[in-house]
């Protein structure tokens, strides 16, 4: 209901202030969701904040929003999502002209727009005009997308389109933030539309007739929308500067997705997270050891050192770069410092008004009196940075090895990170034993058990502990001598299920045994496709916890491989105390857009139970027609 949009303390200029604090260039605002909610006082429905509590009806935060993007120098743009879970008339010829009249609106009324989002999600349940129903469309000729897109290209001439298949940048296929290696800017899109290709949008296709580089998308919070919740799983500077160097490190645009609070703010920790990754990443990049190199490059074009030679890719420009001659596909620059320097990030561009030439490459260090390879890569694109372990030498030798026509660089830029510890990672076994582990030699690690922050008094590791009734671990790893730290590490924890048992499972195909649910390793998988086939919902597993617990919730863990086939969407659960009498579902429903965020999913009681047994019950899946499911925990009533 309308009434349920009522932000405490709006702040527009927050909101994007946050985004420009990360260093981020625009900001695209989801101005309709699948909801069908409207985040402007649109003329063609109801379902929007002209009928919120909001302002008295009377506010707009697309006009907030844009409005602050100008007043901070960034670049807007919107996200109106093609599928709407509440117009009655969609799935009809009606809701097309619905639609377009919203994208108008939303083209002629925000003054200059960057970027406009499709999103791929089409059709499904949905509350369509009050009714409760289930329709399908087909993405390939519901949308009538070309005309669509006229529309934009006609108001919003410089806007560039996302979706998955562009028209003008692509989807990179997951939304974790990572793109391919390689992840080529072309890809074969053919008759595609939204929702419905064949493309490997991660990798992308050196052999693609398009020009659709691709767009890295991740929340800096497990899920898409604020969640309390998730307040201890905030991403860590070290996470976003991970996400960083494989997003835009590998040719992409990063799309970090910040979620407003109930009050209309980013919340402090997603803000104190996003200003030491901006810091970082301003300390590795504020001094390029290249500039203080000697650069020479074989061949050059026409041998005019002035105009291609090896200086105009170290000099700071990217409108001027090296470049050999047309019938040399490979060639080498040397960079060479005085004395030794120390780096462990090399950053590399093609000069890409002349396309994407460049297949094969490699870096070597000087050492011991000979060139020793230490890095290699293929597409470098609009940028590849190349991170790796600290290199101490005085010359630096690029080669490019493969080119599908004479190779053009624009940029070689040396940096050095500053020493990142990574969190510790936090797991328990089944028996309820933590385990603490640091990356790399020399740290310390940390930890505590009462919410409180680790700091050196804090208890150090020294070998797995018992924590068999469940809490929350937190974790940090330190320098020795203190002066460094990591990001916090957090995880909490359930019940230990080292009394558990399965004690019937509707299906358990060889590979993917029941016990797997309650193993404490979401790694693992029980699924229900053996060497006979799939075997469709409804498919159920039962479990005996052992002892009768006072239960008020259900934790259901999907697959964690990025697959989405089995992925559960909708479910019942029941309780026993006999594991004879079950009586109706204690919770049924659905999981939102669970193929697109499969993280751990909660299901609440209406009211705190006693059982000794649980039955799990799916009911849906996204994809395919088997059921998958990584990790099934309780969630205790205090």
């Amino acid at each position: 209901p309308n009434e349920v949009f009522n932000p405490t303390d709006f702040d527009a200029d927050q909101i994007v202030g946050a985004a420009k604090l990360a260093g981020m260039k625009g900001l695209i605002l989801t101005a309709k969701h699948h909801d069908g909610f409207c985040l402007w006082p649109s003329r063609y429905t109801e379902h929007s904040v002209k009928n919120s509590p909001w302002k008295n009806g009377q506010g707009d935060v697309v006009r907030e929003v844009s409005d602050a993007c100008r007043r901070a120098g960034l670049r807007f743009g919107v996200y109106l999502s093609p599928w709407d879970r509440n117009y009655r008339d969609y799935g009809r010829p009606e809701y097309l002209t619905y639609y377009r009249n919203q994208l108008r609106e939303l083209l002629t009324q925000y003054g200059d727009i960057f970027c406009v989002w499709f999103d791929g999600a089409n059709g499904g349940d949905g509350f369509y005009g009050g009714a409760r129903e289930m329709r399908r469309i087909d993405n390939r000729v519901y949308y009538d997308w070309q005309n669509t897109w006229s529309m934009v290209r006609e108001r919003m001439p410089m806007a560039v389109m996302f979706s998955d298949v562009g028209p003008d940048f692509r989807w990179v296929g997951n939304e974790r933030g990572l793109a391919g290696e390689p992840c080529w800017a072309t890809i074969s899109i053919a008759d595609g539309v939204p929702g419905n290709t064949k493309a490997d949008l991660n990798r992308g296709e050196r052999s693609g007739t398009n020009w659709v580089p691709a767009e890295c998308d991740v929340s800096i919070r497990p899920g898409w929308f604020y969640h309390a919740s998730e307040d201890a799983k905030v991403k860590t500077p070290a996470q976003l500067l991970e996400i960083y160097y494989k997003s835009v490190g590998r040719g992409a645009c990063l799309n970090l997705n910040l979620p407003p609070d109930r009050r209309g703010r980013i919340h402090e920790l997603d803000i104190a997270s996003l200003r030491e990754f901006r810091r970082l990443l301003d300390l590795t990049f504020g001094q390029d050891l290249a500039r203080s190199a000697k650069a020479s490059a074989a061949p050059v074009r026409g041998g005019a050192e002035t105009a291609y030679g090896a200086t105009r890719a170290t000099d700071g420009n990217q409108e001027t770069y090296w470049s050999t001659d047309d019938a040399a596909k490979t060639g080498e620059i040397v960079l060479s410092w005085p004395k030794a320097v120390t780096f462990n990030v090399v950053s590399l561009r093609e000069y890409l008004p002349l396309g994407q030439r460049i297949e094969a490459f490699a870096l070597e260090q000087w050492q011991d009196g000979q060139w020793r390879e230490f890095a290699r890569g293929t597409s470098i694109g609009n940028r590849q940075l190349v991170r790796t372990e600290y290199v101490t030498t005085d010359k630096l030798r690029l080669r490019i090895t493969q080119a599908a026509a004479c190779p053009t660089l624009s940029e070689l830029a040396v940096y050095r990170e500053p020493l990142v510890l990574t969190a510790p990672k936090i797991t328990r076994d089944k028996r309820g034993l933590v385990t603490l582990a640091a990356s790399g030699p020399g740290p310390l690690v940390r930890y505590t058990l009462d919410g409180v922050t680790p700091t050196v008094q804090s208890p150090a590791y020294a070998g797995p502990f018992a924590l068999t009734r469940g809490g929350t671990v937190k974790a940090r790893a330190f320098a020795p001598g203190g002066a460094e730290m990591s990001d916090i590490a957090t995880e909490s924890f359930g019940l230990s299920k080292g009394s558990w048992k399965v004690v019937n499972a509707s299906y358990a195909a060889k590979g993917g045994e029941a016990a797997r649910v309650i193993d404490d390793n979401p790694a693992t998988l029980w699924h229900t496709h053996g060497a006979d086939g799939e075997h469709g919902v409804p498919q159920a597993v039962t479990v005996d916890m052992g002892e009768t617990l006072l239960l008020k919730g259900l934790k259901y863990t999907p697959r964690q491989d990025g697959v989405a086939k089995g992925l559960v969407d909708r479910y019942e659960v029941l309780v026993s105390n006999d594991g004879n009498a079950w009586g109706t579902p204690l919770a049924q429903g659905e999981f939102a857009n669970i193929r697109n965020n499969p993280i751990p999913q909660g299901i609440p009681f209406a009211r705190p139970v006693e059982a000794r047994y649980f039955r799990f019950v799916a009911t849906r899946v996204v994809e395919a027609e088997h059921v998958a499911i990584a990790e099934l925990d309780v969630v205790l009533a205090p």
